[in-house]
């Protein structure tokens, strides 16, 4: 592909203290390259650093840099130096009188200078384009492509950086990590203001914005995430993104109804972080949660349904025949109707210094985000139920070893029959009953854990510097105490749940009893994981979420 087709124009870049000089350089240079480089012109060194660096931000390449020797508080091998350390891939040009050739040539070993011209250049034919063309043609073979896609800068054991990882992977932000430790990402650093990496992430953005510590509604709406509704009302509001809200979203959106759907962090839910879903109907070779849940999003996006990001639902009001959902801002939609697909969090290892190191080594449901620093890494899986044995195939491709930690007697009790019988068949992979993690140990990431055999009581301590958590999960309805009837657990109870003794619950003011899928509140739905007694698998949240948009219609219909 010709440089000029790439969206990301590549730079040439000419600074000169002589205005006059600097014009000239510049029309000389877009006569001949302009068609397909973007030529930069500056008139001072510090000017010129400060548009590389903002190059640099943008992912803008940058094949030439030409220089003039004399220049006032930084000359041209001062300058060209310091270029070198934001875009060293970029060929040096010193531009000098023939007094200066000295400075030239002994610049040549200073700043790795590939060329010097005398001035004046006339004419350009003959003395300054085939020079230029040389330059570019070894600089293209040399391949510095632009990276047009969102950077993010960060440290391996930093927690926040996993978590931003994780947070653009799972809402398919194509993204390039660096490490603070690698020379491009201390390049990165340099070029934000950010030297030193004390605060990180740093995550910069395809136009160039930079993000330092970015919180995920702040990053949702940087890197094109939809966060904000289109009005403020609509026929269905959708509260949680797995698998039962992307499908109540499917068929509430191609069935007419003005759809949004919100999630807190990213769609898919815990399914959308599964390497592999192999017991989902019509994918005989299975699925990535990845991929049926990118096809679900747009899916859902072709029908019209909106999809917001990063906002967290901290209430739900009852306003007459309107359902209020409000946001942790302070703001809030309304609508006909709601169906919560809240689905349920990774409960939270109980073991001394965890929770100090989680995203530091110690990570809940982040096992694809993670895998290819895990390569050659012997990796511990704390769990024993279909997520864990799905984590421990996909990790074992890479891993030096994978151990399953179960509290139970055998796998057999909580992990589907195909799973086990893969665990078992996986080399890599050994797995420990009756055995729980006491503590976890390290300073600044995970280094060891304790362990003991809860038939003997005994105990060891072990290296380990990955430890994936599956232990279980619980219901995210907290923010609906007092509004939704829950069990004792925390899920939400529907339909016959709610009729148990024949009698409608407190407050039911309808001449019916609550459809299947309804709650407590008239006109609110519940579909997945967060329902009591439900099924806990794929297939069946997702049938949920289409019956809860049949219900959702004969509501309507008799309000």
């Amino acid at each position: 592909m010709e440089q000029g087709a790439s969206p990301v124009r590549t730079v040439i870049l000419t600074v000169d203290d002589d205005p006059g000089v600097s014009r000239a350089v510049a029309r000389d240079l877009r006569r001949r390259y302009g068609e397909l480089y973007r030529i930069v012109r500056a008139e001072s060194g510090e000017s010129a650093l400060a548009a590389l660096r903002e190059l640099k931000l943008r992912g803008a390449p940058v094949a030439v840099i030409v220089a003039d020797y004399r220049m006032p508080e930084m000359d041209g091998i001062q300058f060209l130096e310091q270029a070198l350390d934001i875009h060293p891939g970029a060929r040096r040009v010193l531009l000098t009188a023939y007094a200066d050739t000295d400075a030239a040539i002994d610049a040549i070993n200073v700043v790795d200078l590939d060329h010097y011209l005398l001035k004046p250049w006339e004419p350009p034919e003959e003395k300054l384009y085939p020079v230029l063309d040389d330059l570019l043609l070894a600089w293209r073979a040399s391949d510095h492509r632009p990276v047009t896609v969102t950077k993010v800068v960060g440290h391996r054991w930093s927690a926040r950086s996993s978590a931003v990882r994780d947070f653009l992977a799972r809402n398919q932000v194509p993204y390039r990590w660096y490490s603070s430790e690698d020379p491009e990402g201390r390049r990165l650093l340099s070029a934000a203001g950010q030297e030193g990496g004390l605060r990180l992430p740093l995550v910069i953005a395809p136009d160039g914005t930079t993000l330092v510590e970015p919180g995920d509604q702040e990053l949702a709406a940087r890197v094109g995430l939809a966060t904000t509704p289109a009005t403020d009302f609509y026929d269905l509001v959708v509260i949680g993104g797995g698998p039962a809200g992307l499908g109540a979203a499917v068929y509430g959106a191609s069935e007419g109804l003005r759809t949004v759907l919100v999630e807190r962090s990213a769609t898919g839910g815990q399914a959308g972080q599964s390497s592999r879903i192999e017991n989902y109907l019509g994918f005989p070779d299975g699925v990535s949660g990845a991929q049926l849940t990118d096809r679900a999003r747009r899916q859902a996006l072709k029908f019209g349904a909106e999809l917001l990001t990063a906002r967290e639902v901290t209430g739900l009001e009852v306003n007459g025949a309107s359902r209020v959902v409000r946001f942790s801002d302070g703001s809030a939609v309304a609508a006909h109707s709601v169906i919560l697909a809240t689905g349920v969090s990774y409960r939270q290892l109980d073991a001394a210094h965890a929770s100090e190191l989680t995203g530091c080594g110690v990570f809940y449901g982040s096992a694809l985000t993670e895998a290819a620093a895990c390569q050659d890494q012997d990796v511990y899986i704390v769990g024993g139920a279909n997520s864990a044995g799905q984590a421990a195939i996909y990790l074992a491709r890479s891993a030096k070893s994978v151990t399953v930690l179960v509290r139970g007697p055998s796998l057999s009790a909580a992990m589907s029959h195909y799973l086990v019988q893969q665990v078992d068949e996986t080399p890599a992979i050994s797995v420990r009953t009756n055995t729980v993690v006491d503590a976890a140990h390290g300073s600044g990431h995970l280094e060891q854990i304790t362990v003991r055999e809860t038939a003997t009581g005994r105990t060891e301590r072990v290296d380990a510097h990955w430890m994936f958590v599956f232990i279980g999960a619980a219901p995210l309805t907290d923010w609906l105490e007092g509004t939704v009837l829950r069990d004792s657990r925390g899920f939400l109870l529907t339909g016959p749940d709610l009729t148990a003794d024949g009698r409608p619950p407190a407050g039911w003011e309808l001449d019916r009893p609550p459809y299947h899928l309804e709650t407590n509140v008239p006109g609110v739905f519940v579909a997945g994981d967060a329902r009591a007694e439900s099924a806990k698998r794929v297939a069946s949240a997702v049938g949920e979420g289409a019956m809860a948009v049949m219900l959702v219609h004969r509501y309507l219909e008799q309000s």
